[in-house]
């Protein structure tokens, strides 16, 4: 009977690893899978075919790294498409979770859908594709690995981190000259934010492995009409950090886990008081892309104009 797919072309990633034990993991580079999150329907599940590694079981889409050049967020996204259709600009990365065994990694990159969509099996190693809601995934027979997995991914899906940022307080910490354009040195800012992506989850206090924090930015006086970019960007009418504070209560009302960066003293105290959690300009500094880096990125940038999407899915 000929397969109504075509055929799957074999990546060299594609191939068993065997652990000390003799367990064998699928992916010569390690594997990943995409846990999309929609917080109106649950999270999407595979129904893995019989021939397949725990066949009848549900898990995520997922599969092998292409080769050793695919990073696991690469990796997630293209076996997604790949299995479940997944469009692009439909999901927004939020958080990563390694196993690691030593010799094999498997990532589940967790994200949130911002664009709604049906899934569709597109080829044949899924019975059906379901979206199930978070409180029912317990009640299906899972893949070990990811049953395995599943409660502290579960536990991560409450945790929705902004990263709130004073600009003025950060451009004007660094002595480079911001004083002679304080528009332009803020947009160099805005750049070098929107080429941050991942953040250890050690550099923030939370679980798993590395977020994908909203970076969110508060900008004021001479820089409140700068160009926004694919950040959201708050225009302070009066005080930067009245409208700092008023943000971040109203992020923290709506569920997210902000951390505002200021080296403000007065500042910090309101938002401590809030319930935001606070770090210094020169944490955000030390982990922003170096000017020489973005160079490139700057001389060419493209993005002015793109606005932003909404935070976890919200319009």
């Amino acid at each position: 009977m000929t397969s109504p797919f075509p055929a799957r072309p074999h990546h060299p990633g594609d191939g068993w690893v065997t652990g000390a034990n003799g367990a064998k993991y699928w992916g010569v580079y390690g594997a990943a899978g995409l846990l999309a999150y929609d917080r109106g329907r649950g999270v999407l599940l595979q129904h893995r075919v019989e021939w397949s590694h725990f066949g009848g079981t549900w898990a995520l889409p997922g599969g092998a790294l292409y080769d050793a050049g695919e990073t696991p967020m690469e990796g997630a996204i293209r076996e997604a498409q790949e299995e479940a259709g997944v469009p692009n600009g439909a999901i927004s990365p939020r958080a990563e979770h390694v196993f690691d065994v030593g010799v094999w990694r498997y990532t589940t990159v967790i994200a949130d859908v911002v664009d709604p969509f049906e899934p569709v099996i597109s080829d044949p190693e899924s019975l059906e594709l379901r979206w199930v809601p978070v409180d029912e995934v317990d009640s299906y027979p899972l893949h070990p690995g990811f049953a395995a997995t599943w409660p502290t991914v579960r536990e991560a899906l409450e945790v929705r981190p902004v990263v709130l940022v004073d600009a003025a307080n950060v451009v004007g910490s660094t002595p480079d000259g911001w004083w002679k354009d304080r528009p332009g040195a803020t947009e160099r800012l805005l750049a070098r934010l929107a080429a941050l992506s991942d953040v250890p989850a050690g550099d923030l206090g939370l679980g798993l492995d590395v977020w994908q924090p909203v970076f969110a930015v508060v900008v004021e006086g001479q820089a409140r009409d700068v160009e926004a970019g694919p950040l959201p960007v708050f225009r302070a009418e009066g005080s930067g950090d009245d409208e700092i504070v008023l943000r971040a209560e109203q992020l923290i009302a709506e569920g997210s886990r902000v951390f505002a960066v200021t080296s403000d003293r007065e500042l910090r105290r309101r938002l401590e008081q809030l319930g935001a959690e606070v770090r210094g300009a020169t944490w955000l500094r030390d982990r922003l892309p170096t000017a020489d880096a973005m160079a490139p990125v700057l001389e060419g940038a493209s993005w002015i104009g793109m606005g932003a999407t909404g935070f976890f899915g919200k319009p």
